[in-house]
């Protein structure tokens, strides 16, 4: 009987002497305990590495490569701490990453060279791992074996700091949400044993793993529950399907639109045919969902829990279709009102789930009871504004229904106000994604020319469809629940849905891009008139004087 571990140290501790697969990556399979022999050397040349004043953290530059695997595993048996270093970053923001989290060692790769130069970095070695130079650093230590190179006496616990990972906050800069051994080995084991993760099983990780997603719920299950992990260097939506084939994959997890590019792939004869039985993963939405089991075969489970780890919402069997869950035992979960700080009612729903009072029951949900919020690294005046009242406020919108069960509704970030009426974003676009010829769907706030907000939406369209203004605006009037004022006043026509290297939608992108600097199609409805209409020329430089004429033209650049 398994055993439940304190620290993600013991996890990696276990695969010595296991030689089943551990870790596959394009065509090579190695061993668990390869696997646990490469963190070792690491963790030993770490050790040696670090200067004796400095944080024991590390930062982590590179792809999904076996490295960073290794190098997480190197931290935990070190007790160090690995910061996830996002690639898509650039110049200054970058350089602030790697400094703020006080990173005196950076690992990366020869691809990701050219974001360093220039860069100014006092006081950080760089190792580069597809190099002589660095293999050769690493030689002498092939020897080493868990538990022997450590930075302080008498090693690792459920304490010691392990993750630094960035949240994908859309306005500032990233905080870096701090995460111990103890929380995560915990986390994993849950998963692990909510999901019957065996040694059978291959979790894919198609995820980036310097986000959260990808090691709390890919990685680090398959490490407690002794299954193998296999490694895509970068998510390809055409290439899912052969990667899970070629590494019987039978475990996935998705954030944000990974879920809606795979349903924009071509449909093959053999789409069922394949050993996956499970996703795991957020923001896939009811309907992919649904749309991804009836052509996959495959059943995808929504989860939720912040980066943070301050709350999160277990699901159950009994779960309805679009929710995520209830609160688990012990917590206290509430969706609150951030204006009053009232519990907001219970949603109103009708005989297919549908929202009907989303003014009202559309709240941010709080953690009112234990947490597991950990903190963020040398970052005060974020823990107090995530920790206000003594309660935890997880920047995310939700509703409850009557039954107890919480359903996502979007990021606080993207809430709009229209005609002094709160909608989410969240909402808007699971109605909007019925749409049989929409691929991708992102709903956010522009401006509105006299008070408050109005909403646009950017839709990417199925392969060989073409925006059909009248046939959209009918669907629009067939949707029950949208309300008068959720119908999009502006609709941009995508090519290509923006999103982040997370895979989530670029909403500031495209917020900045409204509708005057879109580079794409965009159609309005004007109040009054019915169905929509091209943004032409004439148009819009009428609309752009109703802005100017009321002052408000500066907002459009925000």
């Amino acid at each position: 009987m398994r055993t439940t571990p304190e620290t993600v140290a013991e996890l990696i501790a276990r695969q010595w002497g296991d030689h089943r697969p551990g870790l596959k990556n394009e065509h090579t399979v190695l061993s668990r305990h390869r696997t646990a022999q490469e963190a070792a050397a690491r963790a030993a040349l770490l050790v040696d590495l670090l200067p004796p004043e400095a944080e024991p953290h590390v930062g982590v530059l590179l792809d999904n490569t076996p490295e960073f695997p290794f190098w997480l595993g190197a931290a935990a048996l070190a007790g160090a701490a690995v910061a996830g270093i996002n690639p898509t970053r650039r110049g200054p923001e970058l350089a602030r990453d790697i400094l703020h989290t006080d990173c005196r060692i950076l690992v990366t790769e020869r691809a990701h060279l050219p974001l360093l130069r220039g860069l100014d970095l006092p006081g950080v070695r760089i190792l580069v791992t597809d190099t002589e130079e660095y293999e050769a650093l690493l030689a002498p230590y092939a020897a080493a074996k868990p538990g022997e190179a450590t930075i302080a006496a008498p090693g690792p616990g459920p304490a010691s700091r392990l993750l630094l990972y960035f949240t994908s906050g859309s306005t500032g800069a990233p905080k870096a949400a701090i995460r111990t051994q103890g929380r995560l080995a915990a986390a994993g084991d849950a998963l692990a044993r909510r999901f019957s993760v065996s040694p059978d099983d291959v979790h894919y990780v198609c995820m980036p793993l310097f986000h959260g997603n990808a090691v709390i719920a890919d990685w680090l299950p398959a490490l407690a529950g002794g299954a193998s992990v296999a490694l895509r260097r970068r998510f390809s939506a055409t290439a899912f399907l052969d990667d899970v084939r070629a590494y019987g994959a039978t475990y996935f997890t998705y954030v944000g639109r990974a879920v809606q590019y795979l349903l924009a792939t071509e449909p093959r004869r053999d789409d069922r045919e394949h050993t996956l039985r499970l996703g795991f993963g957020t923001e896939a939405g009811p309907v992919d969902a649904a749309r991804f089991a009836e052509r996959f075969g495959v059943r995808l489970v929504e989860g939720y829990g912040a980066t943070e780890g301050g709350a999160s919402v277990q699901h159950a069997p009994d779960t309805p279709p679009g929710a995520l869950g209830r609160a688990a035992a012990g917590d206290d979960l509430a969706v609150i009102d951030p204006d009053t700080g009232a519990e907001c009612p219970p949603a109103l729903l009708d005989a297919r789930g549908r929202l009907l009072n989303g003014d009202e029951a559309i709240g941010e949900l709080v953690n009112r009871g234990r947490s597991l919020f950990e903190g963020y690294w040398r970052n005060p005046d974020a823990e107090a504004a995530r920790t206000r009242d003594g309660w935890y406020w997880t920047g995310d919108l939700f509703f409850r229904d009557p039954a107890g069960f919480l359903y996502f509704a979007g990021r606080t970030d993207d809430r709009l106000r229209v005609d002094s009426e709160n909608l989410a974003a969240a909402v808007i676009e699971n109605i909007l994604a019925r749409w049989s010829e929409a691929a991708a769907v992102a709903v956010y706030a522009v401006p509105d020319e006299v008070a408050g907000d109005q909403v646009m939406a950017a839709l990417a369209l199925r392969e060989g469809a073409v925006f059909d203004p009248e046939a959209f605006a009918e669907f629009l009037a067939a949707q029950p629940d949208l309300g008068t004022k959720m119908s999009p006043r502006y609709v941009r026509i995508v090519a290509d849905m923006p999103v982040t290297a997370t895979n989530k939608v670029h909403r500031v992108a495209l917020r900045r891009a409204g509708f005057r600097a879109a580079p794409d199609p965009v159609w309005c409805s004007p109040p009054g008139h019915p169905g929509y209409r091209p943004l032409n020329p004439e148009a819009l430089a009428a609309l752009l004087a109703a802005y100017e004429a009321r002052g408000r033209t500066d907002l459009l650049d925000r």
